[in-house]
């Protein structure tokens, strides 16, 4: 198993990837390759690129390009009716008398659906399981506010129904791998492994076992990049594994000010794997500054980012008041639904012909019983592929507004809140119906992120003001290193629950 360092920016996928690239050109199958990344989406990229560059199918021909949770289902020939899901939780939580409140619901899983939940003591024992510990010993380790009982209890009783009804969850699938992954799964002539610094014990155990099946094996990432233990990761694992590595020594994205700034962060973290880097050749920009309010935020590409959510509300209400079109994870802050309507009201008033769901859409903000759409009107009974025009709608579909009306005249039942920051935007040039140029995200979701400038606010919650160790360092090493050119530092309001930079 060798490891490939990869500091920020320095291309440690695109190495990867270009390393299958040169084992296809030189002629080995397709399948003889896996390529296995931590994210869905990362998986499905290296697949796309793999498959458009030698003329491959990406289902049939790399078919070992994906997630290790989506080798487990498929190599253990699961099905999706074995797959835990919303109404399972539900079904258990009547029989119990567990309050299984925090239920997310049911996320795409390859051909079917898995509930995602995110329950306390439901984590805590999936947290216990990937780290291979018992749940009295994780239990035990953590502030947690249920008594020992509950969670026995809660523990037993899940086991209990899961065999009784057939059914995993997505850690059942990973323990069950891990047990069975050298009877089922093929060897492979070249296996790599993406974001290894964020695998949990468990994953390690399959990631030594697809080692013992490969010919040759690499596992790349970034110890100081390792932002995930408190969900389980095993970074010391990475660092003292006893085999071959490479550090790959240049920056394509960090300037040389922010490079100074991220070694200064770097140096704070203990029981790292040494290795340096160079920046790109570009000076940059750190500028410590006291209030958004003296940025200039109307163009380049922004990431906004706070150690918690909660941090953010205050930005996002800013941002609205000035009239910035941005993106949380949520979505947009104005909704596709009410973009769609404002696009296809002005479309029609100039003349343009709009699809059914735009013109439907635009009839969702309009009061009906004669005010601006005659009675009965409200709902427009047209073929799915039909076009209207403001005369076909006025004609034949009840629409008693006119091209003299503008958005916010003819769409009476916008919100005001939604109708203000709409002329906001519209006052500023926004591009409304446009990809955002500004993101607000936490600093955990944000890493494999980058934006021209970023935007960090230093303030931190009172449980991350106690740790400040390693792991609070990796998480600002990883905020500061999301920028191509400039970074931008608030200090916190608590100088003593704000990290210092």
């Amino acid at each position: 198993m060798f490891r490939i360092f990869g500091p920020p920016g320095t291309g440690k996928t695109t190495t990867l990837l270009n390393m299958v690239d040169k084992a296809l050109t030189e002629g080995l199958a397709p399948n003889e390759i896996a390529f296995f990344a931590f994210t869905r989406k990362a998986a499905n990229e290296a697949k796309e690129r793999a498959a458009e560059q030698f003329n491959l199918d990406p289902e049939a021909d790399l078919f070992f390009f994906r997630t290790l949770h989506s080798l487990a289902y498929r190599m253990l020939g699961l099905q999706d009716s074995q797959l835990m899901k919303t109404e399972n939780y539900k079904e258990l939580a009547a029989h119990t008398g567990i309050r299984l409140t925090t239920i997310k619901g049911d996320a795409e899983f390859e051909n079917g659906k898995m509930a995602v939940t995110d329950h306390p003591v439901l984590s805590l024992i999936n947290l216990a399981a990937i780290k291979k510990v018992s749940l009295r010993e994780e239990y035990d380790r953590t502030d947690f506010y249920h008594d020992w009982t509950k969670v026995s209890y809660i523990d037993t009783s899940y086991r209990d129904y899961k065999t009784t009804n057939g059914l995993l969850d997505y850690t059942d699938m990973l323990v069950l791998y891990s047990r069975q992954i050298k009877n089922c799964t093929p060897r492979f002539k070249l296996c790599f492994l993406d974001e290894a610094q964020d695998l949990s014990p468990i994953q390690w155990d399959i990631a030594h076992s697809l080692d013992d099946m490969s010919e040759k094996m690499y596992v790349a990432g970034d110890d100081d990049q390792a932002i995930y233990r408190w969900a389980g990761a095993d970074v010391q694992h990475l660092i003292s594994l006893d085999s071959g590595s490479q550090v790959l020594e240049q920056s394509y994205r960090i300037p040389r000010t922010v490079h100074e700034v991220a070694e200064r962060i770097a140096d704070r973290i203990t029981d790292r794997f040494p290795k340096s880097y160079l920046p790109k050749d570009a000076e940059g920009l750190v500028q410590r500054v006291y209030s958004m309010d003296e940025l200039d935020m109307s163009e380049g590409t922004w990431l906004v980012l706070a150690q918690a959510n909660y941090f953010l509300e205050d930005i996002a209400e800013n941002l609205r008041s000035m009239g910035f079109l941005f993106e949380r994870s949520h979505g947009r802050s104005i909704s596709e639904r009410l973009s769609e309507a404002v696009n296809g009201w002005e479309q029609l008033r100039k003349g343009r012909e709009v699809s059914l769901h735009a013109a439907q859409t635009v009839y969702s903000y309009m009061s009906g019983n004669g005010k601006k759409i005659a009675r009965g009107h409200k709902t427009i009974n047209a073929p799915e592929d039909e076009f209207f025009s403001l005369k076909r709608l006025q004609d034949d579909y009840g629409l008693l507004a006119t091209k003299d009306e503008i958005w916010h005249e003819a769409m009476d039942k916008l919100p005001a809140a939604d109708r203000a920051y709409m002329t906001a935007l519209l006052r500023r040039g926004e591009p409304f119906n446009g990809k955002p140029r500004i993101k607000l995200s936490t600093i955990h979701a944000s890493k494999g992120g980058e934006a021209d400038n970023v935007l960090l606010f230093t303030d931190l919650t009172p449980a991350a003001a106690n740790q400040q160790g390693s792991d609070i360092h990796r998480v600002f090493y990883v905020a500061v290193t999301r920028t191509r050119e400039k970074l931008f530092l608030i200090e916190g309001n608590d100088y003593c629950e704000s990290y210092l930079i």
